[in-house]
């Protein structure tokens, strides 16, 4: 879709802005030097005004408003370049600007006093003039071209034009039919408007105003989504990532073509840098504004305790003091919002970036490498690195921040104390000399934490997405055992980090202790004399220095942490990705009538491995043929669809495809979402051809049954569906799409047969009948009418031809074809003992089978002929029948659902399956911080902390009160005690702090992750044990979002939070306390700005607490889209919906943005109202000091309470800001906790009543009026079932598909517990024992066979409690033991995430030997063998015949072969029991929904042709 554009497009408002910023700036500057200067001469006479400096003044003043108005006019007419003139004057005023500079500073060497003057005059108009005219001069004229933020109109069919990455279909409908509209919120804000910010003046910037409008919504109701207004496109996700992958494809297309560099790769940093300068160099420019404010105070402290000791310079002197550090303290304020805002805003465009890069990238990963990152370690990459980089952009600039605040804290340390400057230079690089072994050492546990996490989210997301099993095999125990050894790991690691950031702590805060004890020290030693002022100004400076110093420690751990994340980002786009190559895409006008053609081909999934998965394939498949796949088990056929994809590394060859391709995967892959969203999959709703295929896909009948029918939202996975309704949604999806080619991995397999005669039907023959399809089938009845029939064995397509060639041919064909024979042999038996053969309809029916039975190749073919025309007639008066059928039960269905709807449930009954996502409201209740803080030895640490706290602060005043007390106050006044005493006693005060705040770290260190340790157990422990209906209903991104990103604030946040949060505020007091010493009046004073401070705090959390929810409420869904769409890449890529997806992710991605910068811009917000506050207060403070008659109070403690005060508007925005930060912090508690309170399922274990140990000893099984419903919300499923499967018997339970099968096994295990009736085995009600009690001593091989990673032998026996022979002999008994011994590791062989590396036939198999070595009385088949072959099936059932004669065998099957030798048949229809007998009694009876499935599948599955 093209951009829409005038005829001068707006780009970036915040580049314009800070054009014109820096010209009033610029303006302003010049108009205070002046305006200094006119003072200055009435003041002290003119005699003493530099005339020159006057006029340079004033003439830079006019030219600067001039370039304020003259950026105006450009921006209101929209111009595209400012004009020559203004980029003229940039480049020159910043060349003239540089080299005065430079000239000031050169000439201070030479001349002291006319240094003195420079220095308090010119030297400090240039350094701050520099910033503004680098901006203007090199940004923006040179580098940027003098470009504006407008553009010109572009014409349509420029090529230049910026096309957006979502597609026509994307944008008007996303991936799962999202629809770009307007949702309303309050106040006119809108999801549509656009955010104030892109708008603002540039005083609303300065003040962060324009967050006002949402702090009005938010104070009258919880905010939600809609009410958070939308990014400028520019600050989108799209926009941020297509910058980042500009810049990172240009890197590697320049180190390609370096010879040179041949072996390099690109740098991850290195393109980040490059997307984001701009941003980068205008927040350094704050931070830089920032620095040089925050010295000013302390530079004017030795003058100000100089003012109040009687020294006069000139008239009002105090009073220019107070104005100059209320405008220096005022420019750090606005200075540091900026850069803070500036420095979020920037981590959220990296992450947004690299978000969207590793999403992209993991759409993109080739087999090989796909296998060696689980979709747990992907999701780890953007949930844990990407965040860790994203933070860093707060501290990146402390990079040069830090230099330059030392070197400014020697240059005043060494005006005020002389050659002492280099002592205290020493003592700072003594300190940063211990932590660089702690640096090192923490970024090696950084790095065995980070492989620790990986582990944990891999199993974590293996078992989420496979509870179902762990739950049916009772395994939920061993696996949660497994997970806490990994998080028993991963907290050694933890637990070392935590000491070593301790140490770094303990280090950095004794920094500034080492410096003032040296730097005092070395002033004694060498007789440089001690005045207050000067200690003070020395004080005020470390101070300072001090406050910057705190955050060194999480700086150095996030510089070690942000490496580890750089280089696993790095290695993982570095990982191999599909070739483009693999497929050459021909022209349709091109192909010669040829739509798939391979030649030559070798395929493996891993090349490092012989044989070859496919071998010496050759094939040409033409336009709109049909062509179907067979083999046995494990011969390829699943590769062969997968090398036309191109999947599957390619070793020769070449594969040739022409036109879109669609398909089916065997394990059908289901998005969370709507039916119809699932099926459309983006493209745009065409009525009439949506409900043809809904009515060729049979679903029509279970969308009546939905609550919302086709508008019903899935669960995660299709968990509310049954196998043959995720299948044929799947197949609904391929037909939607109306592609060229169709590609389809045994999509009947999972259906009953009159639905696979249907789909076969309607869809193959019907809608499919122009296209190319290639089908891979075990039904031998789907192969007669394929032009075309592949028979793979070992890789190897050994026969190709027409159904009638291949039965001449024999080999291979011919084996499938004869044991599909045998089993239609169990037909004619079952019939023969019910008397069936009186029947004249079923004599022919009989007729027809006993003559494909008994036929050898040719008979086969004559036969085939001779029955067809009875087979249809036979065939019309089935279907006659079963259309009957249908019309009685639709008829029945409404009646039902008439009644259900005047059911008590009433529309409490109609509620989605998928429900939001739950959402604490309002103040976050006491108890969660309570609970936090006592939940490991019930708050001792923290208590133990606080009062760490308490001493260090209580020492650190008490030294500096020390030395200004002690300390004479002027040169000349008689020092109260001896220096040397002055210091010891500082020096023992100082390092006494230090050791409490070393205790105090340890502290807070190892209670967060004690703590961090508790909440995951009783987390992960209270999931593991939260029923099936916990699972349906909650996306899997819910839950991992809790286990990886909440749980890492509590690992490495949460604490250090809380420790903050409690250290400023214990600062706080202390600092007021010291203050109060002036006089009394202070706390008055301090009392109504701390009333503001508390009412804006209050007014603020109203919005910044559901902000903040929003953010965490916003984030599962882009976890879930991660994992579901790493599920299905291969479907995705099938379908060349890249792009669409991509959208979705982008699309995602701006929702979660927007409560992001929302928050941002309220933390700011409350920030800059709250230090402005401060500053008021501290300059009242200063005032009321001068008002203060002399010797009331010392000069020196007057300093001292300056000193400090100068710091007040940071200890309060401190505490505002860790208060605020644990506020936010603290809702990652809150979702922990809200998953450590779920309800839990019934007990594992009752103890006082345990089951016998023989129990079952028989295997009866009685259901008495039993009814299921999913969750209280839902429908019934199951309607008052009661029958009796006696033990010993083999039970086959049939139906169509949603009518109860799966249902029913699951009530069994206890998956779902009945709503009502009961389940009596061996006469013990199931509800009366424990759950593992229960379900060890049954067996189940499921519908979706399901494999951990891991080895064939943990997956078979993962207790252990089995010896290899017995492995060995349930392998063999299941045709696997051939296809291991092959394995060079034999039971050790790999076993990757969900069995991707074996077959679904296989892990069907793999499954079956689980039961054989189970042995127990139960058995329950649900379509277990449904994925294999014939051939295979038939030797499947004679070994279950065997291995489990004496036992009660529940099998549910689509194959009537499997059931029809059973000892009685259960057919459910629509959750109630329709037929319970003998199979020859129910075959004796025509009418007999049993018959007639038998009928159905019989003629299906005798003769092909009849399609």
């Amino acid at each position: 879709m093209r951009r829409s554009v005038s005829s001068c497009q707006r780009g970036s408002p915040t580049y314009l802005k800070l054009v014109q910023l820096c010209c009033i700036y610029l303006f302003l500057l010049n108009f205070g030097v002046w305006l200094f200067g006119i003072s200055n001469g009435f003041r002290q006479g003119w005699s003493n005004v530099k005339l020159d400096l006057e006029v340079l003044s004033l003439v830079q003043m006019i030219t600067w408003g001039v370039n304020s108005l003259a950026t105006e006019s450009a921006r209101k007419h929209g111009h595209e370049y400012f004009p020559k003139v203004l980029r003229v004057w940039w480049v020159s005023s910043f060349i003239f600007s540089t080299l005065t500079l430079v000239s000031i500073i050169l000439s201070m060497s030479s001349d002291k006093a006319e240094m003195i003057w420079f220095f308090n005059g010119e030297l400090w108009v240039e350094i701050f003039s520099v910033p503004g005219l680098f901006f203007l001069g090199i940004i923006v004229a040179l580098l940027r071209g003098g470009r504006t933020s407008f553009e010109r109109r572009i014409d349509e069919d420029d090529e230049i034009l910026h096309e957006p990455l979502l597609t026509p279909n994307v944008v008007e409908q996303s991936e799962l039919g999202f629809e770009e509209k307007e949702e309303e919120g309050e106040e006119g804000i809108t999801a549509t408007t656009t955010t104030p910010y892109a708008k603002a003046s540039i005083w609303s910037l300065a003040t962060i105003s324009w967050i006002n409008p949402l702090l009005q919504v938010g104070s009258q109701k919880p905010l939600e989504l809609i009410d958070l207004p939308k990014l400028l496109y520019e600050d989108s996700t799209e926009a941020t990532y297509k910058r980042f992958q500009q810049n990172w494809e240009g890197l590697k297309r320049k180190l390609d073509d370096d010879a040179a560099s041949q072996q390099q790769t690109p740098s991850i940093s290195l393109a980040l840098a490059k997307s984001f300068w701009r941003l980068g160099i205008v927040n350094a420019m704050f931070a830089f504004a920032n620095v040089m404010s925050s010295y000013v105070g302390p530079y004017l402290i030795d003058d100000f305790v100089e003012y109040l000791g009687g020294r006069r310079r000139f008239a009002h002197e105090g009073i220019v003091l107070v104005s100059i550090f209320f405008v220096a303290k005022l420019v750090e304020n606005l200075a540091q919002r900026q850069w803070y805002l500036g420095a979020q805003w920037l981590g959220l465009k990296l992450k947004a970036a690299l978000t969207a890069v590793v999403y992209c990238k993991a759409l993109r990963l080739s087999s090989q490498s796909r296998q060696s990152h689980s979709s747990g370690e992907i999701i780890n990459y953007m949930s844990v690195d990407v965040e860790r980089l994203s933070e860093f952009t707060w501290y990146i600039h402390y990079l040069w921040i830090l230099p330059l605040q030392v070197f400014l804290a020697l240059a005043i340390l060494y005006k005020f104390v002389g050659m002492a400057w280099i002592a205290a230079l020493v003592a700072a690089c003594f300190a940063f000399m211990i932590n660089i072994p702690l640096e090192k050492t923490q970024e090696k546990y950084q790095d065995k934490v980070m492989e620790a996490k990986d582990s944990r989210m891999k199993v974590m997301s293996e078992c989420l997405h496979n509870m179902r099993v762990l739950k049916l095999q009772a395994w939920e125990k061993r696996y949660l055992t497994k997970i806490e050894e990994i998080r028993q790991g991963e907290y050694g690691w933890l637990v070392k980090n935590s000491i070593i950031a301790a140490l770094q702590s303990y280090v950095f805060w004794l920094t500034p202790v080492l410096i003032s004890v040296a730097t005092f020290s070395t002033c004694v030693l060498f007789g440089i004399p001690l005045t207050a002022g000067r200690i003070l100004s020395a004080i005020a400076t470390l101070r300072v220095l001090q406050m910057s110093m705190g955050v060194v420690p999480e700086f150095i751990t996030l510089i070690a942490q942000s490496k580890v994340s750089l280089d696993r980002l790095w290695k993982f786009l570095q990982e191999e990705e599909l070739p483009k190559d693999a497929v050459i895409h021909v022209p349709k006008d091109q192909n010669q009538g040829i739509a798939i053609k391979i030649e030559g081909g070798q395929f493996s999934w891993d090349p490092s491995i012989t044989p070859e998965t496919l071998n010496m394939i050759n094939l040409e498949v033409k336009v709109g043929t049909r062509v179907a796949v067979c083999g046995t088990v494990g011969s390829g056929k699943s590769s062969l669809l997968s090398c036309i994809l191109g999947e599957i590394p390619k070793l020769a060859g070449t594969v040739q495809v022409s036109g879109t391709m669609a398909y089916v995967a065997q394990s059908a892959w289901i998005q969370s979402g709507k039916v119809e969203d699932n099926i459309r999959l983006g493209a745009r709703m065409n009525r009439a051809h949506y409900d043809a295929v809904l009515e060729a896909c049979a679903l029509n009948k279970d969308l009546q049954l939905l609550a919302f029918g086709d508008q019903t939202e899935i669960g995660e996975r299709g968990l509310n569906l049954s196998g043959g309704q995720k299948q044929r949604i799947q197949l609904a999806r391929a037909l939607y799409q109306d592609s060229d080619i169709y590609l389809l991995d045994d999509p009947f397999s999972a259906v009953d047969a009159h639905t696979g005669s249907h789909l076969f039907r309607e869809c193959i023959l019907g809608m499919l009948a122009s296209k190319t399809v290639v089908y891979v089938t075990h039904q031998m009845e789907f192969l007669p009418v394929a032009d075309l029939i592949l028979v793979l064995d070992k890789g190897v397509i050994v026969q190709a031809g027409k159904y009638d060639e291949l039965l001449q041919a024999g080999t291979n064909f011919n084996t499938l074809v004869i044991a599909h024979n045998e089993a239609l042999d169990q037909h004619t038996e079952a019939a023969t003992e019910a008397s069936f053969l009186h029947n004249p309809e079923i004599d022919l029916l009989e007729a027809a089978v006993t003559g494909v039975e008994a036929s050898s190749d040719d008979d086969v073919m004559r036969n085939h002929h001779h029955h067809q025309n009875g087979v249809d007639k036979m065939g019309k008066q089935l279907q006659k029948q079963i259309s009957n059928k249908t019309t009685l039960t639709q008829m029945g269905l409404q009646k039902q659902s008439s009644k259900k709807e005047n059911d008590s449930h009433g529309d409490a009954m109609r509620r989605q399956l998928i429900e939001e996502e739950e959402r604490e409201k309002g103040d976050v209740n006491f108890n969660v911080y309570w609970s936090y803080i006592t939940s490991v030895n019930s708050g001792t640490y923290m208590a133990l902390a606080i009062l760490c706290q308490t001493c260090f602060i209580i020492l650190q005043i008490g030294s500096n009160f020390w030395m200004a007390w002690a300390s004479p106050s002027t040169e000349g006044d008689t020092p109260k005690f001896s220096n040397t005493t002055l210091i010891w006693v500082y020096a023992c005060l100082s390092f006494g702090s230090s050791l409490f705040i070393a205790v105090r770290s340890i502290l807070i260190c190892l209670s967060g992750i004690f703590i961090a340790q508790k909440y995951f157990l009783d987390m992960i422990r209270c999931i593991f044990r939260a029923p099936m209906s916990f699972f349906d209903s909650t996306p899997t991104g819910r839950i991992l979002n809790r286990a990886s990103l909440d749980q890492s604030v509590l690992d490495s946040e949460m604490s250090y939070a809380f420790g903050w949060t409690i250290m400023s505020f214990l600062q706080l007091v202390g600092t007021v306390a010291l203050m109060s010493q002036v006089s009394l009046v202070v706390p008055f004073v301090f009392l109504p700005g701390a009333i503001a401070c508390f009412w804006m705090q209050r007014y603020y959390m109203k919005s910044a607490r559901e902000v903040a929810r929003v953010m965490g409420v916003e984030k599962a869904p882009i976890l879930n889209h991660y994992s579901e769409t790493i599920a299905g890449a291969v479907t995705i890529r099938s379908f060349v919906q890249q792009e669409q997806f991509m959208a979705m992710n982008i699309h995602l991605f701006d929702n979660y943005s927007r409560p992001c910068f929302a928050n941002i811009g309220l933390v700011e917000w409350i920030m800059f109202r709250m230090e402005f506050l401060c500053n008021l207060i501290f300059s009242l403070l200063m005032v009321l000091v001068l008002l203060l008659p002399d010797g009331v109070v010392s000069p020196s403690l007057s300093g001292l309470a300056v000193t400090y005060g100068l710091n007040l508007n940071e200890i309060l925005s401190w505490v505002i800001w860790n208060l605020c930060t644990l506020q936010t912090k603290i809702i990652s508690v809150e979702r922990i906790q809200q998953y450590t309170h779920i309800a839990s399922e019934a007990p594992w274990v009752i103890e006082e009543n345990h089951p016998p140990a023989t129990w079952p000893s028989h295997g009866t099984i009685e259901l008495q009026n039993l009814q299921i419903r999913y969750n209280p919300h839902s429908p019934l499923v199951l309607h008052g079932i009661t029958c009796t499967f006696h033990g010993g018997k083999r039970i086959g339970v049939v139906g169509r598909t949603g009518s109860g099968k799966s249902t029913l096994i699951q009530a069994m295990f206890r998956i779902v517990e009945p709503t009502r009736g009961r389940i009596i085995v061996d006469g013990l009600d199931v509800a009366t024992i424990g759950l593992h009690d229960l379900r060890s001593r049954l067996s189940i091989i499921p519908q979706d066979p399901t494999l951990f990673e891991g080895t064939m032998r943990s997956n078979l026996d993962p207790h252990h409690e089995h010896t290899d022979i017995e492995v060995w002999e349930a392998l063999d008994k299941c045709q696997l033991g051939s296809i291991m011994r092959a394995k060079e590791e034999k039971l050790d062989a790999n076993v990757g995430e969900n069995g991707e590396n074996w077959s679904a036939g296989q892990r069907q198999l793999v499954c079956l030997s689980r039961a054989l070595l189970k042995r127990t009385r139960i058995l329950i088949l649900d379509e277990a063998t449904a994925s294999v072959d014939s051939v295979t099936d038939n030797i499947i059932q004679r070994t279950l015949r065997t291995e489990f004669k004496d036992c009660t065998v529940i099998t549910i099957a689509h194959r009537i072969p499997t059931i029809i030798d059973g000892d009685r048949v259960l057919v459910l229809s629509d959750g109630m029991v329709a037929e319970y007998d003998v199979p020859a009694r129910l075959l004796e009876n025509k009418n007999s929904q049993f018959a007639k499935l038998v009928t159905e599948y019989t003629m299906r599955s005798m003769n092909g042709a009849t399609f």
